[in-house]
């Protein structure tokens, strides 16, 4: 199947899939007709993309090289990658404490301190999720979502933070780091190097 024939509503749903990896639940009129096409594959209730869905994604979302606004997502990619090492740090500490141990979270002052620094990851992440949305608009939801992952773990639900089962304030940001590699085009390989490249501060 080629980019031609998928509808908006496929789109929406096959980009989605391959953003989350995979999917739980009834699959969908729009789910039976991707995998009828063999860009998604259903067991029971898991929904999974094949590497045809996979592809085609890739190819949906990846902007030329030569687009004015690939280079700056770019650059605004650049700033991404050292707040995201921030949070990839904050989720260890929530869920193991400095001496090696499970955090319970039977240490309120332990927790406050964590939720304090989610805030400072929060703020340098929202003029970043404005820049991305303004040069590729399917990434103007992230923004909705990642707030109302803090305001469940506000509201006392500790899940909200890092949880993979629910769409929690990593995993959303895990989806938004997906999202980006794919419409830039880049490897995981490439991101990590990339990324350790900005966090040590060698970018030569």
């Amino acid at each position: 199947m080629s980019q031609e024939q998928v509808n908006d509503a496929e789109r929406q749903v096959l980009v989605s899939i391959v953003v989350r990896g995979m999917a739980r639940g009834e699959a969908s009129p729009e789910h039976q007709s991707l995998a009828e096409s063999g860009l998604l594959l259903i067991k029971g209730p898991m929904i999974m993309p094949t590497p045809a869905g996979t592809a085609l994604v890739g190819e949906q979302l990846r902007l030329a090289a030569d687009a004015p606004e690939r280079e700056r997502l770019m650059a605004t990619f650049h700033r991404f990658l050292p707040v995201n090492r921030n949070l990839r740090d904050l989720c260890t500490a929530w869920q193991m404490r400095p001496d090696g141990s499970v955090n319970d979270h039977s240490d309120p002052s332990y927790d406050a301190e964590i939720r304090d620094r989610l805030d400072d990851i929060d703020d340098a992440i929202a003029p970043l999720l404005k820049r991305f949305a303004e040069d590729v608009p399917d990434l103007t939801g992230y923004r909705e979502r990642l707030t109302e992952a803090l305001d469940r773990l506000d509201a006392g639900d500790n899940a909200w933070l890092a949880s993979p089962l629910i769409d929690s304030y990593h995993t959303v940001w895990m989806h938004l780091h997906q999202h980006l590699l794919l419409t830039i085009g880049m490897s995981r390989a490439e991101d990590e190097a990339l990324e350790e490249q900005l966090v040590s501060g060698n970018h030569g």
